[in-house]
């Protein structure tokens, strides 16, 4: 038998009796003591208002529906994160918040322009003839030049 023979036997024995040790050691471990968990004290029974008798089942308040939660939320206009284009064909950004009557006409968009990599920049406002929406972008009627001109809003969405 050759030297490298040998070390390989010796090798694989070793491998072997450690992985047999480990899986050893490894059933001769106790499990960690369980613990229980402290006394819960239970809460009082809800005691019925005056007028009520004690055997009348108590009335909980009704959740609102779902219909009702979502007529409490605003609805999110759709023209909101189209993109806006200039007349001159540039990206000028997105459409930050949107103006709108009481009977959901468009009044003015406000979009964000002027930045880089989406900091700086100022929000400005066209007003509803100078824009229009064609499928999921919105056309100006105005230069890049005319939109950068134009004076800063108040964020007011």
């Amino acid at each position: 038998m050759t030297t490298l023979t040998r070390l390989r036997l010796i090798g694989a024995a070793a491998l072997v009796s450690s992985a047999a040790a480990l899986s050893a050691a490894a059933q001769t471990q106790t499990p960690a003591p369980e613990t229980t968990p402290p006394a819960v004290k239970p809460e009082p029974a809800p005691t019925p208002p005056t007028g009520m008798k004690p055997s009348e089942p108590m009335k909980t308040p009704a959740a609102p529906s779902a219909t009702e939660r979502q007529s409490a939320a605003p609805a999110k206009n759709p023209m909101i994160g189209l993109n806006v284009f200039s007349s001159d064909g540039n990206k000028l950004g997105s459409v930050q918040s949107v103006d709108a009557g009481p009977d959901g006409k468009v009044r003015a968009i406000r979009l964000k322009t002027g930045g880089f990599l989406g900091f700086g920049g100022k929000l400005v406002e066209v007003p509803e003839a100078k824009f229009t929406k064609s499928g999921d972008n919105v056309q100006l009627g105005m230069t890049s030049d005319e939109v950068s001109k134009l004076p800063e809003v108040k964020n007011q969405s």
